[in-house]
């Protein structure tokens, strides 16, 4: 039989025992007044920056008859492509009726090399900048990076009778050269913060087993820096296609960029204006970008969390 001083301290004992269930403060209603603040707050944001996007993607889709009733909000009532065919293969820009599709071939072939350009070297410059460093490097570094806050607009002149030396004034070339000098500030910083993120433990094993510079390189940096390239590649790929300022001051008609021919369609002298082709050829300039960040914008949050911005 248990003794009875035992079961009393047993029964004084459990009154103190936690009881079973979620411990914590409660939980907040879903309606209350900070959420309801914060969503209406989003809510807003996204309808402000979609309403115009909705507006150019129905007014691309409508004839112009049906665009002169002036209800820019409506759906079409008769859909049609008239309008994006026109844009990219028909639209007129002074003598030459070929719409957006010469602009967009001359926007890949200045796109492609000068993203890759700037990525290999910024890439390259971080990695021996946060690994390798060498006497001065941090003053070259702060030379780096004070470039970047330079205005474009006081280099245009310098540029342009660089390039006219050289030869390579109005040519995709010299636009090439141009997008790498000006990409290599930011994105070396990017690959700096980021390879000194990773840690140091790794580079000095490999020195240790003796791995040189390119080795450490391309067998143990690269394969882990995956997220900041597509980082930079997002943001130059962004920056270089959506240009207008250099497009425009270092090319010629026959090598203009996609936004200058843009830019040229939508500011036509010539004929009825038509606001449906201009709608679509805006679209149109813009889905490269828009596409590349919407298939890898998971990564780009990884790489900005890895690292990217860390000093």
């Amino acid at each position: 039989m248990a003794n009875p001083a035992t079961i009393s301290t047993a029964v004084a004992g459990a009154d103190t025992l936690p009881l079973d269930g979620p411990q914590g403060p409660r939980p907040r209603p879903r309606l209350s007044r900070r959420n309801i603040f914060i969503y209406g707050t989003m809510l807003v944001v996204a309808v402000y920056y979609l309403l115009p996007l909705y507006v150019m993607i129905v007014t691309s889709l409508k004839g112009m008859p049906e665009i002169r009733l002036g209800n820019i909000f409506s759906p079409p009532m008769e859909i049609t492509f008239e309008p994006w065919v026109k844009a990219w293969a028909e639209a007129c820009t002074g003598l030459n009726c070929d719409g957006l599709s010469r602009g967009f071939w001359n926007s890949v072939k200045i796109t492609v090399p000068s993203v890759f350009l700037s990525i290999a070297v910024a890439s390259v410059n971080g990695y021996a900048l946060s690994n390798w460093k060498f006497k001065g490097a941090d003053i070259f570094f702060t030379i780096l990076i004070f470039g970047a806050f330079i205005p474009y607009q006081v280099m245009l002149y310098p540029i342009v009778i660089i390039l006219r030396e050289i030869g390579l004034y109005g040519s995709l070339g010299g636009l090439v050269i141009v997008h790498v000098i000006f990409g290599m500030p930011i994105v070396t910083l990017l690959f700096r913060n980021y390879f000194a993120s990773l840690p140091e433990e790794l580079f000095k094993a490999a020195r240790v087993d003796g791995a040189g510079f390119w080795q450490i390189y391309f067998q143990i940096m690269l394969p882990m820096s995956l997220p900041i390239f597509v980082v930079a590649m997002i943001i130059q790929v962004t920056g270089i296609w959506n240009d207008f300022l250099f497009g425009v001051v270092y090319t010629k008609p026959d090598t203009y960029p996609m936004t200058v021919q843009l830019n040229n369609i939508v500011n036509s002298v010539q004929g009825v204006k038509e606001y449906n082709v201009n709608m679509a050829a805006t679209i149109l300039t813009g889905l490269v970008p828009l596409v590349i960040y919407f298939v890898s914008g998971k990564l780009f949050v990884r790489g900005i969390a890895a690292g990217a911005v860390k000093g």
